[in-house]
């Protein structure tokens, strides 16, 4: 009698192991900004009759390990918030590994669900926490961190806990430059060098280009949150993206080395990356800033020299 119910109890065991191990098989993939009620921080709404703030690329993307929402969005030329709303995506954003996103509105609710939901346990799926090269990235930068939304909208089978905020100690900022407010962002210079390249909008990676040398400090352009931090884009090597507001954000490539995580709040004159020529073929700095997924000519935004 004692020996059946000890083989019971085995199998029950067995069996909550491998329901656990099921429902831990797959981690999302988000990068959480605090809700600031509407300020600069403060993630968008996702009205589903919003009409699109760019041109549809159309077609659809599949999520890779290190994606995240802003950073798929940034790379086919769409804004976060029309990205979200074609998914059925809500704040914070989580994303999937293996997860089909489609690049237009969707045309029915079906499509719209199909796009949003998890992918089957039954697919191989990878932990999304990036293992940088260690001639590449960040020392300080190897994982993903978030702060904490006072609600997170993760889904309910989830077994993930959100991480705690981003809590350092602020590091030096350069005191001094000039400074210009646009559209309620307070803007300064990104780095020193002379602007040697112009924004054409046509350009496959519109933004302008900054002289300078190897290691020579990458700075905030403004007051925001890092949304992406990693080497992922084609073409921009080592590369920091910034959110400053619902409507701006603006990127920082070419680094030899990126010295923020995605969820760290950052200051304008923050020194966030060292200029290198990663992804170029000299040193320089690879600056844009994004207007509702817009790029738009920086030199419109910075302050005169």
């Amino acid at each position: 009698m004692l020996a059946s119910m000890d083989r019971h109890l085995q199998q029950l065991a067995l069996v909550a192991v491998v329901l656990l191990l099921a429902a831990c098989g797959t981690m999302p993939n988000s990068v959480v900004v605090e809700p600031a009620g509407g300020g600069a921080y403060g993630h968008a709404g996702s009205a589903m009759n919003t009409p699109p703030r760019t041109s549809i690329p159309g077609g659809y993307y599949v999520v890779v390990r290190g994606d995240t929402l802003y950073s798929i969005a940034f790379r086919n030329g769409v804004d976060f918030r029309d990205l979200a709303q074609w998914n059925a995506i809500a704040a914070p954003y989580t994303i999937w590994p293996g997860q089909r996103l489609t690049l237009s509105p969707p045309g029915n609710a079906a499509i719209a669900h199909d796009a949003g939901r998890r992918p089957a346990r039954s697919a191989p799926v990878f932990v999304p926490v990036r293992t940088p090269s260690p001639a590449s990235s960040a020392a300080t930068a190897p994982e993903r961190h978030a702060v904490a939304p006072a609600k997170p909208a993760t889904p309910a089978t989830s077994a993930t806990a959100v991480a705690a905020p981003v809590r350092r100690a602020a590091p030096p900022v350069a005191g001094g430059g000039a400074s210009r407010t646009v559209s309620g962002v307070i803007w300064r210079w990104p780095a020193e060098g002379s602007v040697i390249t112009r924004f054409q909008s046509g350009d496959a990676i519109p933004g302008i280009e900054i002289a300078g040398k190897s290691g020579d400090p990458v700075r905030a352009a403004a007051d925001g949150v890092v949304v992406y931090s990693g080497n992922g884009l084609v073409g921009y090597g080592e590369l920091v993206i910034i959110k400053h507001s619902d409507s701006f954000l603006s990127a920082y490539g070419h680094n030899r080395k990126r010295l923020v995580k995605e969820g760290e709040r950052v200051t304008a004159g923050q020194e966030i990356a060292e200029m290198g020529s990663t992804g170029a073929s000299r040193n320089e700095l690879e600056f844009q800033i994004r207007k509702d997924g817009n790029p738009v000519d920086p030199l419109s935004y910075l302050p005169s020299r």
